[in-house]
């Protein structure tokens, strides 16, 4: 009796233990965004912004962000990427309209990229560096770095006097759906 006690007791403590690893983690709504320096992992919040959680799963899968720059990095607000001409001018083709939360715009957060036109995100986010409240709420948040906020910490910075703009910027090696990469 008292063997079988402890074995449910250890087996209760297993799941406590592996509810941060990976294998509790909804693999279908966490992104593995590689860079050189190393894999960054985001849980995508499709209970935020549905219609852009499901944009950037087909783009992963269609593994349109691979290879495609930061062309905007400014030290201590955020990371921009996802523009396939490197510019800050292009997308995939496909604007979504804004889905605004309450959520805020803090160190970790992925939120979405636009125009002045608040229907106008496409392809292109950006992960924040540190707090930044003046964008909550105007911005689509669709997700949170979960894991390897170190390494978005390394991207090569902008010029501050240019937008924060990068010459020869850093690049996405590669950006999958983990549920395709976890079979």
């Amino acid at each position: 009796m008292y063997a079988h006690f402890r074995n449910i007791l250890f087996a209760l403590l297993a799941v406590f233990v592996m509810s941060d690893d990976a294998s509790a983690r909804d693999l279908e709504n966490t992104l593995y965004l590689d860079l050189t320096y190393g894999r960054v992992v985001i849980e995508m919040r499709p209970d935020l912004a549905p219609k852009h959680v499901e944009q950037i799963k087909r783009l992963a899968r269609e593994k349109f962000y691979d290879g495609i720059v930061f062309h905007r990095v400014i030290a201590g607000f955020m990371v921009q990427g996802g523009d396939p001409t490197g510019t800050g001018t292009g997308g995939s083709g496909h604007k979504l309209p804004a889905e605004f939360s309450n959520e805020p715009h803090v160190r970790g957060v992925t939120s979405m990229a636009r125009s002045s036109d608040p229907d106008s995100a496409d392809s292109q986010f950006f992960l924040m560096l540190g707090d930044s409240p003046f964008l909550d709420g105007k911005y689509t948040v669709w997700g949170k770095i979960v894991e390897g906020l170190k390494f978005i910490d390394h991207i090569k910075k902008g010029d501050q006097a240019n937008n924060g703009m990068v010459d020869d910027p850093d690049k996405i090696v590669t950006m999958r759906v983990a549920a395709d990469v976890e079979k």
